[in-house]
């Protein structure tokens, strides 16, 4: 299983105070926020961590963390989109943009911020407007096929992490099939098999960031566009249309119709 991780030694100074952005977006229940209080728990010692969350009308997200105790309180802001999760973290990523930059100048230098995306579908991408890198989310509980269904977040995210491995008995899902079908879906791109209660998963988790964290002071990473989401529509609860996401012309759309 191609994981290219490494303990690469992270520089002591940084030549800007700008953070290493990092977006973790995933369907539902998937363990985003567990995966970033995993990586605040395991490495808060050794970087300066700030965290964003995104909900569409609370800021339970938030909360969560904070009551976890992962970081200093004020560290971890929530932006409320208002709206479909990954509308806020691609179509118009302004009111997150602004609460990355607000924490990095409140708290500068930070090394990190992690960017977590309201739970969305398998096609949830993050601009590079607002994030250098993003990991995608899948847990096993949703089923060991997740993985090869593919989509722009599987295929293209800086890293695929496939979580709550310590589940795979209880929902009869064979993780070393499911690794290999997320190794062919992203053409050998890096995937991480983690569970929160095995630190040698951790472990690599955190060399993984670390060596992000690393590249990016160096100048020698460059983010890359996932692609744009596949077109689809949502509907309200009476099931009247409300709008479509689409690439039609070859950009980012939004397209509404009440």
């Amino acid at each position: 299983m191609p994981e290219n991780l490494t303990q690469e030694t992270i520089p002591a100074a940084a030549a800007s105070t700008r953070s290493l952005r990092l977006g973790v977006a995933g369907p539902v229940g998937t363990g985003k926020s567990s995966l970033i209080a995993t990586i605040c728990r395991a490495m808060s010692e050794e970087l300066q961590i700030g965290v964003i969350t995104n909900d569409i009308y609370t800021d339970e997200d938030a909360r969560f963390l904070r009551s976890a105790g992962v970081l200093p309180e004020e560290r971890i802001r929530a932006v409320e989109t208002g709206a479909c999760p990954h509308t806020a973290i691609r179509d118009d990523v302004t009111a997150n943009l602004l609460a990355v930059e607000d924490l990095e100048s409140d708290f500068a230098p930070l090394d990190l911020v992690l960017v977590e995306s309201g739970g969305d579908n398998l096609t949830a991408t993050f601009s590079p407007a607002l994030v250098d890198a993003q990991i995608f989310v899948l847990d096993v509980a949703g089923g060991g096929d997740v993985a090869r269904k593919g989509g722009p977040g599987i295929a293209r995210a800086d890293l695929l992490v496939i979580n709550k491995i310590d589940l795979a008995p209880y929902v009869d899902v064979d993780v070393e099939q499911m690794l290999a079908d997320a190794v062919d879906a992203r053409e050998g791109g890096p995937v991480l098999a983690l569970s929160r209660k095995q630190q040698d998963t951790v472990d690599r988790l955190s060399a993984w960031v670390r060596e992000m964290v690393a590249k990016h002071r160096a100048g020698s990473h460059t983010p890359q566009d996932p692609g744009p989401m596949a077109p689809h529509f949502h509907a309200d609860e009476d099931g009247g249309y409300i709008h479509t996401h689409d690439d039609a012309e070859g950009a980012d759309a939004v397209r509404h119709q009440h």
